[in-house]
Formats: C-alpha cells, structure tokens, sequence
C-alpha cells in the first residue's frame, strides 16, 4: 500500500497522462507477478502498434494565428514521457511500480478505456512552432517604433481635438503636434489607438505618466467645437465684454464647454472670432461683380499722398535742436581744455614733455629713465664688461632677454630716423615687429617695445627743421 500512495503522489504531481504510461498501469494491475521484463515487451508492443497505425490516422490541422492556446493531447504526452524517463534514471535504477493489491481509481479506468481506442500519433516537426516565434518577436519592435514617433502629449492632444471637433482634417490643420504628421498618419494613428490592443494599451499606459502640469496645458490647447462657437458668436461684436461676462457663460453652459475652458480663454477665442468676422451680428461685405471689380491701382489712385506725409511737429524740432547746440557747446568746451588735462596726466604719471636742447636730436622715453639723442647714430642693448654700448636698457628694467647688441638708430640727412635690428628677439615699433636685420622708419611718438620694456621715441622737430632746411640747401649746389 505504501507503494501505491507513492505512485499515486507522483501521479498527482506530474499531472494528467493520457499516454503510453497507462496501458502500463494497467497490464501491471491485471498480473500482479509480472516480472519487469514482460512489461518492457508489453510497452514495446504497444509502441509498434501505435507505428503502424501512424499511416491510417490524418495529419492533425493546425492554425497559423498567432495565440495563446492550450495544449493537445499528443503533447501532453510528449512532456509526460519526458518527465517519467527522467524520473526513472533516479538513484535506485528501478522503476517503480504499483502494488497488486491496490485497485486502479475511476479516472485510471477512464484512461485506460480511452488510450486504446484513439491511438495518438507523435508530434510533427517543430518547424511551425519556430515561424510563430520569429513572428512574435518581430511585432514588438514595430510597436515601439511607432510610439517612438508619437509622443504621449501628441496622443492627448489627438483624442481631445477629435472628441471636440470629430473631424480628422481639422485637427490635422489645427493642432500643433511635436512633430509634422501628414493626414494619413493622424489618421492611422487615430484608428491604431481605437483598434489595436497593444498600442492603445502602450498608449494610455504613457498618458497616464504625465504630468498634471502637462495634462493641463494639453488641455487647454483644445480645439474649440462647434457648439462652443455658437455659444461665443451670440456675445455682440458692438459690446465690450469683460471677464465677468465670459464666467457667466461658462456657469450657464456647462455642458456645453470643454472642462478646461476658463474665461480668459474664452475672451481671446472671442477676440479672434470677432477679427475674421464670424460673430452673428457681423456681415463680410461681398466683392463687388461685373466692371466694378476694384483692382490694385484703383484703389492706389484712391489714396491720398497728403495724408501719408508725416505731419511737422515744431517743438520736437525746437527741442531736437536746443539740444544740438548743447552737446557742441560741450564739445568746443573740452577742445579748450584738452592742453589742461594733458598737463594734469603728464604731472600724475611723470610723463612730462621733455626739455630740449640745441643738442639733443631725440628722446628715447621709458618708464624710468630718459635716453638722450645727440649724435647721428646711437646702439641699443644691453652693457656688460667686455661691451660698451649708447643706450643700456637695463636701467629701464629686466633687460636679460635683450640681446647685447640689439639695434642701431640713425638719423639720415633728410632728417628721417631708422631703427635696425641686430638682434636675435624682434623689435616693435608700433605693434608692428622689425625681425633680425630689417630696419623701420621712426616718427615722432612712435612706441619702441623691446622684450616687453616699452619707450616712446620723441624728436626735437625744430633741430630736425633746421638739419632739413640745410640739407634742401646743400643738394642743389
């Protein structure tokens, strides 16, 4: 007995066997004492009887929809072969059996019964199977890219412009999507959301994640439906409402307009409404017919060019110009005193005008020291021991970068002064660089800059005047 409540409880646990397995229990309770190789025979009797009758029964048909359905008998059998063969190549190695005392319960009887008359053929191949599922995998990735285009505010705003207006063409022309949709895909959108399961779900499920702000100010871009136009067009385009008015319409009408309207809304639909004369108390002139078709140049003769003209306003003129003389009057005032201020600068800064004498030509003027010019040709650089040079710019300040020879200034007999570079870094005269053996004219305050120490080259005009008008005497003679 023992045995037999075990069986039975691994009969509960593999579920229902309408195979092979029952034939065995059978024969096994009809002889008690059979040995385990007569029931090898037996089941492989049993086999070969379900081969030959393979030929006789019709292919099972099979539908190529793609749904969820329950499984057939063969292959229920399939799965319970497999689980009993695997529950055989236990530990023990045996197979286990029923007690010859136990009696088979009433639904073993009934299977019994059942498997002989209908024998059931093995499975076919699985080649359907493997078709079905390429297709399933195939549906979802259509689906998201479907809703990757059209966003959850585009299919709010969708369903309430066809709930207020009915009309896929006029939502196609007045709502502003995130995107441009033509006709034919608002309208396929509109009739995927009604009739596909699987993208209305995906759909709502995205609407329901918005936020309240962002339901509220979809809501509010509804398009205004027919009755809610007539409602507005029966308020005079004569009469001046104000918010109050349109509050009073939306208490009386409250079925009538959309949940989201509110009456400042109302008043700027009003306002548009009145523009383009659709309210019920304003006409739209026809265009008249015939010869009197009015065309662009009549209605330019019809224009009068006095009218156009800018009317002269006198005190705007009179003001415009008090204030014109004002600021000129300010400028002559800052001319006078620029010489004042430019003494006031020199004396803050210590950059005074230098002094000249008879004998100076030039002025190399630094920051810190003043390089006087009295010979024709002076040298630039830096002085050491073995080398004497005209003007040491160490004194100005960190000259290590300068070169010990680092250019020549000369003056020419036509009273023109040129600066040459000897050294290795450029020389700037004016921003402009002067590379290593160039040379460049020098004007009167023209900026010298030297590995960053800066000097303003100054001439004494009336010397150079002087030098000048002897040089214009000597070349004729």
């Amino acid at each position: 007995m023992t045995r037999g409540t075990g069986r039975t409880a691994q009969r509960g646990r593999s579920g229902p066997r309408w195979d092979w397995m029952g034939l065995l229990d059978s024969s096994l309770m009809a002889s008690g004492t059979a040995s385990r190789s007569e029931d090898e025979e037996s089941l492989a009797g049993q086999k070969r009887a379900s081969s030959q009758a393979l030929g006789t029964i019709p292919k099972r048909r099979s539908s190529s929809r793609f749904i969820k359905r329950k499984k057939f008998d063969d292959e229920l059998v399939e799965s319970s072969l497999a689980k009993s063969s695997t529950r055989a190549k236990g530990a023990s190695g045996v197979e286990p059996g029923r007690c010859s005392g136990s009696e088979p319960s009433s639904s073993e009887k009934k299977k019994v019964s059942k498997t002989p008359s209908t024998p059931v053929p093995p499975s076919p191949a699985p080649a359907p199977g493997l078709t079905k599922r390429v297709k399933k995998s195939k549906q979802p990735l259509q689906v998201t890219k479907d809703l990757g285009r059209w966003k959850p505010a585009d299919d709010l705003l969708l369903i309430n412009a066809v709930l207020q207006t009915n009309d896929l063409t006029s939502v196609h022309l007045g709502v502003k999507f995130s995107c441009r949709f033509t006709l034919r895909e608002v309208q396929e959108r509109w009739y995927a959301l009604l009739y596909d399961p699987v993208i209305s779900k995906l759909a709502c499920q995205a609407m329901r994640q918005l936020h309240p702000e962002a339901i509220a100010a979809i809501q509010s871009k509804a398009l205004f439906s027919k009755t809610e136009e007539q409602l507005l067009s029966k308020v005079g385009s004569t009469s001046q409402p104000t918010l109050e008015t349109f509050q009073d319409l939306l208490h009386r009408h409250p079925d009538a307009f959309y949940l989201a309207r509110t009456a400042k809304a109302l008043q700027a639909h009003w306002q548009l409404m009145k523009q383009y004369y659709l309210l019920e108390d304003q006409t739209v002139q026809p265009l008249p017919k015939g010869d009197q078709v009015l065309n662009f140049s009549d209605a330019e003769d019809l224009i009068d060019d006095s009218k156009l003209k800018d009317m002269r306003d006198e005190v705007l003129e009179h003001e415009l110009t008090v204030a014109d003389r004002r600021q000129k009057r300010e400028i002559r005032q800052l001319e006078q005193e620029l010489h004042k201020w430019q003494v006031l600068v020199d004396s803050i800064t210590g950059m005074s005008s230098p002094d000249f004498d008879n004998q100076t030509l030039a002025v190399l003027r630094g920051r810190m020291v003043r390089y006087l010019m009295r010979s024709r040709e002076i040298t630039l650089g830096r002085a050491t021991k073995d080398n004497q040079i005209d003007v040491d710019l160490s004194l100005e300040g960190p000259a290590w970068k300068i070169s010990r020879k680092q250019g020549v200034i000369k003056l020419k007999n036509n009273g023109d002064f040129f600066i040459a570079n000897e050294g290795r870094r450029p020389i700037y005269i004016d921003g402009r660089p002067v590379l290593c053996g160039s040379k460049w004219r020098l004007s009167n305050n023209s900026v010298v800059e030297i590995a960053s120490l800066r000097f303003v080259f100054l001439i004494n005009q009336d010397l150079i005047a002087l030098i000048r008008a002897e040089a214009a005497k000597i070349t004729p003679q």
